[in-house]
């Protein structure tokens, strides 16, 4: 059967080199019989052998053979880039179980039947192939039928144990798919190692859902039931084993349990909503995902019983702290630094050591100062935005309704930043070094004491323009420091 294509740029070169023998795979045809626009097209040439592919292709653009033995070809014109592969096998190295891609040995042969190729896909609504030259869809194991349905299914439960990557996938695309998972699924994954795998691929993976999802949390939970939360962020697997104080969360899940884990997938999807709703970039999207993520991940270890208000309340002193240290592990083990030229590292650390005093300026606001707008700014290195929707977000992940933007306070507080003219420009240091040369102070240590001094000052709110600032600095020369 064939379905209406979507032509992306280039398709007529690829149908005039290689006619009915190019394809587009995976999810360019699911996205196509789900009437979504596909953001991307992986490409199959059969009956080629990889050296004719790289001839036909290079008076065209740039090519660049990722592997012979896989037969996998990066092909660049006019700034984009298509991934063309040939019919490939997947096996197993030295008939082990796999545990990363380095235990898969793959081979490329351009005459194995296309049916064989789409077999070693992991779930069937991604088995699927679309001869370009004429829109034929071919669907040997049903991928229609489940895209219909909205399910996971394997298409090949040994091939699918091979790559434990698969695991990660089946998460993500429950999640941005919107599909359910089946039982198979499940049942296979629980005996999946998923150590060997490399850790910027998991990364990735995390990345995708959380950016592609409209409710990561789906994504998450999927991870949780897969045992691959367990497995690779025990960081957050180690939520949902711990409680909120019930009276302070009401929030539970739907076995009335008021999980630590619970409150987390609540605030996350209210922090992909107030995301979408600001418009923030991607990068900046992603900080805020992954600080709703580790938000509370210091709860577990911080969590203890105390007898006040007349009855046992369960508090969680220090999490903060404990949270930042925990998302910095998982970090670590990652890899996790910067993402789009944007530090993602240090912010999403910020972010969670930093993400309930945004609350406690709303609520001092009767009595609180500018000083205090400067400290925190200064302390989140002026990621004020985010810092407040993470803030409205872990408030907001008390119920299930989604948010409908900023609430009271959350608004207050921005206004206030804007009213009280504290931002990311002017907690900049005021004074500099060539400042102080110019008053007689010599480069070296005392420099440094009165800059510090000076900058203490300027946070303070002693001061608040240049001109302030050198009379502050005056002064303090003139008194030694002090």
């Amino acid at each position: 059967m064939a379905v209406r294509q979507a032509d992306f740029r280039d398709k007529k070169l690829f149908v005039r080199l290689f006619g009915p023998d190019v394809y587009a795979v995976g999810g360019y045809v699911r996205d196509l019989i789900r009437r979504r626009a596909p953001d991307e097209v992986d490409l199959l040439v059969a009956r080629h052998p990889v050296e004719a592919v790289v001839r036909k292709l290079e008076p065209h653009g740039r090519v660049d053979l990722v592997g012979r033995s896989f037969g996998v070809i990066k092909f660049t014109l006019r700034g984009r880039t298509y991934d063309l592969a040939l019919p490939r096998l997947d096996r197993p190295v030295a008939s082990r179980r796999a545990r990363s891609h380095k235990d898969i040995a793959v081979s490329a042969d351009p005459f194995l039947p296309l049916e064989k190729d789409l077999e070693r896909r992991d779930f069937r609504c991604n088995s699927m192939a679309l001869r370009l030259t004429d829109g034929l869809v071919i669907d040997p194991f049903q991928g229609r039928k489940d895209i219909s349905a909205r399910i996971l299914r394997v298409t090949n439960a040994d091939a699918f144990a091979e790559d434990p990557l698969r695991v990660l996938r089946a998460a993500r695309f429950a999640s941005v798919l919107g599909f359910g998972v089946a039982s198979e699924v499940y049942e296979l994954s629980k005996s999946i190692d998923l150590s060997g795998l490399s850790v910027e691929r998991i990364a990735d993976e995390l990345f995708k859902l959380l950016l592609r999802s409209e409710k990561p949390s789906i994504g998450l939970e999927e991870m949780f039931r897969l045992g691959a939360l367990k497995q690779l962020v025990p960081e957050i697997y180690a939520l949902t084993l711990a409680i909120h104080d019930p009276v302070f969360h009401p929030e539970r899940d739907a076995y009335g349990n008021h999980t630590i884990w619970h409150h987390t997938l609540l605030t996350l999807d209210q922090a992909a909503r107030l995301a979408r709703q600001t418009g923030l970039p991607p990068e900046k999207k992603l900080c805020l995902l992954l600080a709703a993520l580790f938000h509370d991940a210091g709860k577990p270890s911080a969590s203890e019983w105390e007898f006040k208000r007349g009855r046992m309340v369960l508090t969680n002193i220090g999490h903060d702290a404990r949270g930042e240290a925990a998302a910095r592990r998982a970090f670590d083990r990652f890899k996790i630094f910067s993402w789009n030229g944007y530090d993602l590292r240090t912010a999403v650390l910020l972010l969670v050591r930093h993400h309930h005093r945004v609350a406690e300026l709303w609520q001092n606001r009767r009595c609180v100062t500018r000083k205090a707008f400067n400290r925190l700014a200064h302390d989140a290195r002026g990621e004020i935005e985010l810092l407040v929707l993470l803030d409205a977000a872990d408030r907001a992940g008390r119920r299930a309704q989604p948010v409908k933007g900023l609430d009271a306070a959350a608004r207050w507080t921005l206004r206030k930043f804007e009213d009280l003219r504290v931002s990311r420009d002017t907690i900049k240091p005021l004074i500099l070094g060539r400042d102080l040369i110019s008053l007689g102070v010599e480069p070296g240590p005392e420099m440094g004491r009165l800059l510090k001094t000076l900058y203490k000052m300027q946070l303070d709110n002693v001061f608040e323009d240049k001109a302030g600032g050198l009379k502050a600095a005056r002064s303090l020369v003139r008194g030694g420091g002090r």
